[in-house]
């Protein structure tokens, strides 16, 4: 198949899971997008209410001293797929494949693969890596096929890279250890998975390490039993995140391939993990709320605690993007809403971004920028300014399918002090991968129009 903005793919089966349907629900017929809270959608879940919380003290201890709570209900009138956002359009909006100066973004291109949704993606230098449901991760450069590999089992839902190593995450509840060759820069070989084959079977021997997670079915701790949903790296102390559907977050060291704690989370599915600052880590799940978890100094060990809860609401979370200049969070839920946290305000409630009419599937952040993808097949490209305003500049459009993932990576040919530029890649599941070319001063703030709809800070 051919785009009008290049890439000529071939066919492959792609491969099919037992989970809920959401996709139905997003007239895409796809089952393993996102975990839905509670794991079910009735009539009974369409209509139900709960208060929602932000900033809620866990009873352990207070991760700040003053931390204060701004929040906002967010009750589920309606299907948490389906349910409108008050959106007011962003003052610009750039159509597919143009350009224009004054807002200076365009598409670059698009890739077209049809073998199946897109659900990850991660970049390095001029290489983009994809993970879909056809269990292969393909490599990309300047928007062609450069080398692919293929793990046997386990649609791929995440990728990191780490120097010359790649951790995918899979549906069958593994983590795979991939190594670029050094001779041949094109051959990535597996080197093992996440537990260690010797862990595993070491583990296995001793009946204190098994856990019960259905009646009669016992699991290897160490383990995760279901879908690994997202992976996020802690690059100063060699720690990878792995969060799950099965509600835990598992801490591994990279360096022999360690499960150091394997942590129940949450009381449902595990959409994201966000490794943050101050030794912090972030987890968002389909129980409706996002958590803060601090490692801490134990007798000889580092164990992680629960510090903090910052939201407590009906929808689930779908998506988490911490950044780390401006050591702000961002959580995106299936109400279509982003809310986010600031580090200076001691992770009080900053606000609510509102630009999407249906679930936010992704988010990432990159300089002063904001990029979350929708369900809606939008991107919302959101600035914030020195004093925490956040202003939706432009929508990305061109998706016939919601967007599901999203990699940033800065232009260092063309930025500039003052004017960074950004390579924006959007997986969908409308099968395709699109390029866009985006500038951080893409529009002046004198400019820029400060509506109710868009702007952080705005509270109903």
């Amino acid at each position: 198949m051919r785009n009008e903005h290049g890439g000529t793919m071939f066919v492959e089966a792609a491969a099919l899971h037992n989970r809920p349907k959401f996709g139905d629900l997003l007239r895409q017929p796809d089952p393993n997008s996102i975990f839905i809270a509670n794991n079910r959608f009735d009539e009974e879940d369409r209509y139900s209410y709960r208060e929602s919380s932000a900033s809620t003290i866990s009873p352990r201890s207070s991760l700040y001293a003053s931390s204060s709570t701004s929040g906002e209900a967010s009750p589920c009138a309606m299907s948490p797929w389906i349910q409108p956002s008050p959106y007011i359009k962003c003052p610009s909006m750039a159509p597919s494949g143009m350009f224009n100066d004054s807002v200076r973004t365009r598409m670059i291109g698009s890739i077209v693969r049809e073998e199946g949704h897109v659900y990850s993606l991660a970049a390095s230098g001029d290489l983009l890596y994809t993970g879909s449901a056809s269990k292969n991760i393909r490599v990309w450069k300047n928007l062609k096929q450069y080398t692919g590999f293929k793990s046997h089992s386990g649609l791929v839902k995440a990728i990191i890279i780490a120097g010359d190593r790649i951790f995918t995450g899979h549906q069958d509840g593994k983590v795979r250890i991939w190594k670029i060759s050094e001779k041949n820069p094109k051959l990535h070989k597996r080197i093992g998975a996440l537990p260690s084959l010797k862990d595993y079977v070491k583990s296995s021997f001793n009946p204190k390490n098994y856990v019960e997670v259905r009646r009669n079915q016992n699991v290897l701790r160490i383990k995760h039993f279901d879908a690994v949903s997202s992976l996020s790296l802690n690059e100063e102390f060699g720690l990878l995140y792995s969060g799950s559907w099965d509600k835990t977050m598992k801490v591994w060291r990279i360096a022999d391939s360690k499960c150091l704690e394997s942590i129940n989370a949450h009381e449902d599915a595990i959409n994201s993990v966000a490794v943050g600052f101050d030794g912090l880590v972030f987890t968002g799940s389909a129980d409706g709320t996002v958590k803060v978890w601090r490692r801490e100094l134990q007798g000889d060990a580092t164990k992680h605690f629960l510090v903090q809860v910052l939201l407590n609401q009906e929808n689930a979370v779908t998506a988490l993007a911490v950044n780390r200049k401006h050591t702000v969070v961002y959580c995106g839920s299936s109400d279509g809403r982003v809310n986010f946290w600031e580090r200076e305000k001691h992770l009080s409630h900053g606000g609510v971004l509102r630009g999407h009419t249906m679930a936010v599937l992704c988010l990432s952040t990159a300089g002063n920028l904001v990029f979350s993808g929708s369900a809606d097949k939008n991107i919302c490209v959101w600035s914030r300014d020195v004093d925490g305003i956040h202003t939706c500049l432009f929508v990305l459009t061109g998706h016939t399918g919601p967007v599901k993932c999203l990699a940033v990576q800065e232009d260092r040919k063309l930025s500039s002090k003052g004017d960074e530029r950004w390579i924006v890649y959007s997986g969908s599941l409308d099968k395709s991968v699109k390029v866009w070319h985006v500038s951080d001063c893409a529009l002046n703030s004198k400019d820029a129009k400060h509506d109710n709809g868009y702007v952080g800070g705005d509270y109903d």
